[in-house]
């Protein structure tokens, strides 16, 4: 089963080289025990753009979707057997990059 594993940051900085150096370890760890899958980081919240096309004609909003102190700053998604592996595979990637986890199942269409 594929798992999304959602980076949360609550700071406008990027991670320091310590931090990207511990990632880097636990990319390479997620690839030799065949979990990887794909992952990537994201521009922070104001280089987004929300577009919203409920009503019939699309309006495009500049910034993000919420106003927030934290925000999505990267993901993983990841092959695990189970939760449980997830969730452990998640607490080692929150320590890494020294941010919070969410972890939620990852259903492809």
């Amino acid at each position: 089963m594929q798992y999304l594993l959602s980076v949360i940051h609550d700071q406008a900085s990027v991670d320091d080289p310590d931090e990207q150096a511990a990632i880097d370890v636990f990319n390479d760890r997620l690839r030799a025990g065949g979990h990887w899958v794909f992952a990537g980081g994201l521009a922070g919240p104001d280089n987004a753009t929300v577009i919203d096309h409920r009503g019939g004609e699309a309006v495009f909003t500049d910034g993000p979707f919420l106003e927030s102190k934290e925000y999505l700053a990267g993901f993983w998604i990841i092959e695990a057997p189970d939760l449980d592996v997830a969730l452990k595979l998640a607490t080692e990637g929150a320590k890494a990059c020294n941010r919070k986890i969410e972890v939620r199942p990852f259903v492809a269409v």
